[in-house]
């Protein structure tokens, strides 16, 4: 058979382009890194921020930093929150307790009223109160003998926290469970009495060694101590 020839059947079939493999270009790049570096146009493209040649990228070791620092800040406020709420829920306490003390019916009543609610709302082992002689002292207060509380307060103290001990023998029954006490100098002034007001003590006695220490704030058993101060002003005493 005659007839033109196919050209198609003379020529041989053009070759797919080959595609280039991922190990060649990553050894040609690991080899000729600084021709990628310097092509900024190129590496803004693929989505890299290209940095000066000196520049040392610590992101890593800026990101732990920056979480150390953040846990840091989480516990510290913590920590603050757990201090105010205590605060918050002693001075409750405080105000409620002073409400019970101010509800006293007579001196008698007020020590016994001190004492419970020292045990009842503060866990304390105990709280008295002691009233310097001569004169009256009612049932149920110490009395002290002439220059007691300067003995026990030093002459211009007017507070002292720290451990128990010999000697002072103000809580009763419960002197051998108190470790660590808060003694509050108050000077009460009764009505129907001499005008000088009587030198006396508010003690609280606590269970734990470190309940009352030297270097702790005593403003709230100072408030207690002044509500105690002025509620027993209301009676005269009895000789």
């Amino acid at each position: 058979m005659s007839g033109k020839p196919d050209p198609s059947a003379s020529q041989p079939a053009a070759e797919a382009p080959k595609e280039p493999h991922w190990p060649e270009i990553r050894a040609w790049l690991q080899a000729n890194s600084q021709t990628l570096l310097d092509d900024r146009s190129l590496l803004e493209e693929i989505g890299l921020k290209p940095h000066g040649r000196n520049v040392v990228e610590f992101g890593r070791a800026a990101l732990t930093k920056l979480e150390e620092a953040a846990e840091r800040e989480a516990d510290a406020r913590k920590r603050i929150e757990s201090i105010a709420r205590a605060n918050f829920a002693a001075q409750t306490q405080t105000h409620v307790a002073a409400l019970d003390l101010m509800e006293a019916r007579n001196p008698s009543d007020l020590a016994r009223r001190l004492d419970a609610v020292a045990q009842g709302r503060f866990g304390l082992a105990g709280a008295a109160i002691a009233l310097e002689k001569p004169g009256g002292v009612p049932f149920g207060w110490r009395g002290l003998e002439a220059g007691g509380v300067d003995g026990l307060l030093g002459e211009h103290g007017l507070t002292w926290l720290g451990p128990n001990f010999d000697g002072l023998n103000l809580f009763g029954a419960n002197e051998a469970e108190v470790k660590s006490v808060a003694l509050i100098r108050m000077a009460p002034q009764f009505p129907g009495g001499e005008s000088a007001a009587r030198p006396a003590v508010c003690a609280f006695g606590s269970p734990e060694e470190d309940g009352f220490t030297p270097t702790m704030g005593c403003e709230l058993v100072a408030f207690i101590a002044r509500v105690v101060e002025r509620t027993a002003e209301r009676w005269p005493l009895l000789s």
